[in-house]
């Protein structure tokens, strides 16, 4: 590393805003704290090569091609964007001439991104082979996937938020949540599961919570929209969460065929770009040939979606079923998503597609009443939207639901526990009850007692089908709600703001007299033989060619050279410091 560059970057560095600061040191994957007590500690740590492989992976093709000219040619970047980049993340110096470091390290970076970029058509998906062998999709078979994937993610959300995904060390889906998916039929394969879960996480409909994937606020409401309203936002997150070098200077998208290039020097990134590349595929954003939708033509262009193309190729959705004697329910079509949330609530989905079927129980529709249903109002629900009426079946099975509704009653204590309420003979049936030891209950005069909360006492008495209801102190009915909401996260402080103010106070308001000083330790870590000018107490200056040995008091001790002999030289009377 040449003191010269490093003198260089720590003045610039000294001389930045802090905006600038964090910025290079986030783009240089800097750790929030690194052991530096100034600049000068800040350039040299910059200047590593570890350092420069760091930064050098987050530069786009165009910052990849002006730096890597400036190398070979021994010029300097032209004035421009790509200076100005460069620049800020410390690989030129302010008049585009590249550090000695950066032009060192150029080219073992370029050999090796070479050599990986050699290694990738083995690697590559077979996405390229379905598109040449099937040819562009039109816009109905992209909106048929536009569709199929909103309700797919809408299925995901939907069994999220009563019970949260586990999620890996690694942050991918558990196996058993992964087997849940499937089995609930919001996903064909593991695969399919991972990866609408990124598209839920990407666009914060689904947010990591310690070991978990849980709803967000945002994910809730995304449920009541419509489809076109659905598939639109998430579109838009997806835009919004692309890399820079995939967007042009007007918010226009990179044709996805070159997003594997953009990024040159970073050996993970062809595998990244793959990956959004799918989502946008899977989201029919493009198609399999990477080709713009109809109504996302604009859009990939930095506009607007085309909404109204959309709504036209998108069945249209329904607001009425077909109640039947089986106690099943028919859509004729896709149902308005309100109405889908609430028929759930009371029925369980059998079959999901644009005419999907649902069938009610007693579990079910207990589980719904449960979950603060009321049976008068459910069964208007129903009526309301039947195009067949209340079937008489149905009709029973909501009335005898609503009379076995609250046979069991639960209320907090003042302990934090919970007490179980009901006639004797139910309560020896909860006593006996295999499924609810966890539970811990212990007999009292006319209940049951538990450690556990309300919460998790009501939701298990639930989940196994027993006509639960929660009572407050007065002995009135209350609503637990199940969907278990990400809590909001805390904003972020910017990770280099202390580091930044640190490097602040530690800036001398002598730079030249620090760096010299500098200078000399590392002279005498070394024990460098180094050229030292002094000023004399004439005003004259004179060199001395020294082996330096020590430095403290402010004095640095040396072997002259020429006149061997041990020579002790104030700091303070030191002028400059050059190697011979």
């Amino acid at each position: 590393m040449s003191p010269v560059d490093a003198r260089a970057l720590a003045s610039w560095l000294a001389s930045a805003d802090d905006r600038v600061l964090t910025d290079l040191f986030a783009a240089r994957q800097v750790p929030a704290a690194p052991g530096w007590n100034d600049f000068f500690d800040a350039a040299e740590a910059l200047l590593e090569s570890a350092s420069i492989a760091r930064g050098a992976a987050l530069l786009s093709r165009d910052l990849v091609a002006a730096l890597g000219d400036a190398v070979a040619t021994g010029g300097s970047v032209a004035a421009g964007p790509e200076r100005d980049s460069l620049v800020a993340r410390a690989f030129v110096r302010p008049d585009g001439t590249p550090y000695g470091s950066v032009a060192d390290a150029w080219p073992a970076l370029t050999t090796a991104a070479t050599t990986e970029a050699e290694r990738e058509p083995a690697a590559r998906p077979a996405t390229d082979a379905i598109a040449s062998a099937s040819g562009t999709e039109n816009d109905a078979q992209l909106a048929e996937r536009a569709f199929a994937v909103v309700a797919a993610l809408a299925d995901v959300i939907h069994a999220t938020g009563p019970a949260p995904l586990a999620r890996t060390g690694a942050g991918t889906l558990g196996a058993s949540d992964r087997r849940r998916l499937i089995e609930l039929g919001a996903a064909d394969d593991a695969e399919t599961a991972e990866q609408l879960v990124a598209i839920g996480a990407e666009a914060e409909l689904l947010r990591s919570a310690e070991r978990d994937w849980r709803v967000t606020a945002d994910g809730a409401a995304w449920l009541t929209r419509n489809t076109v309203d659905r598939w639109v936002s998430i579109a838009q997150h997806l835009r919004d969460a692309l890399p820079p070098a995939l967007r042009g200077s007007r918010g226009e998208v990179l044709d996805a065929g070159e997003w594997e290039r953009a990024y040159p020097l970073d050996p993970s990134w062809a595998a990244r770009a793959r990956g959004l590349a799918d989502r946008w595929r899977a989201w029919a954003i493009i198609d399999a040939a990477g080709r713009p939708s109809g109504w996302s033509t604009k859009f990939v262009a930095g506009g607007p979606v085309d909404t109204a193309l959309l709504t036209d190729l998108l069945p249209g959705e329904v607001d009425r079923i077909f109640l039947q004697n089986d106690l099943t329910a028919i859509a004729p079509g896709p149902l308005e998503p309100a109405i889908d949330a609430r028929l759930r609530r009371a029925a369980k989905r059998e079959s999901r597609a644009q005419a999907s079927t649902y069938r009610f129980s007693a579990e079910s529709i207990g589980a719904a009443l449960a979950a603060g249903e009321d049976a008068a109002s459910l069964t208007e629900f129903l009526r309301t939207i039947s195009l067949t009426g209340l079937p008489q079946p149905l009709a029973y099975e909501l009335e005898r639901a609503a009379a076995r509704h609250g046979r069991i009653r639960v209320r907090a204590n003042a302990d934090g526990g919970t007490r179980v309420e009901a006639d004797e003979p139910l309560l020896d049936t909860l006593r006996v009850d295999q499924a609810l030891r966890p539970l811990g209950l212990v007999g009292e005069t006319g209940a049951l007692v538990s450690r556990s909360s309300l919460d998790t006492v009501f939701w298990m008495l639930s989940d196994a089908r027993y006509p639960v209801v929660a009572v407050d102190a007065d002995g009135q009915s209350r609503v637990l709600r199940r969907l278990r909401l990400a809590a909001a996260p805390e904003p972020e402080r910017p990770r280099h703001d202390d580091l930044v103010a640190r490097l602040r106070g530690a800036r001398g308001t002598d730079d030249e007299a620090a760096w010299l000083v500098r200078e000399l330790e590392h002279a005498v870590r070394a024990r460098a033989v180094v050229v030292v000018t002094v000023r004399l107490p004439d005003g004259a200056a004179r060199d001395f060619v020294l082996e330096a040995t020590g430095l403290g008091g402010g004095r640095l001790r040396g072997r002259d050279r020429a006149a061997d002999v041990e020579r002790t030289l104030p700091v303070s009377s030191i002028s400059a410091v050059r190697l011979p």
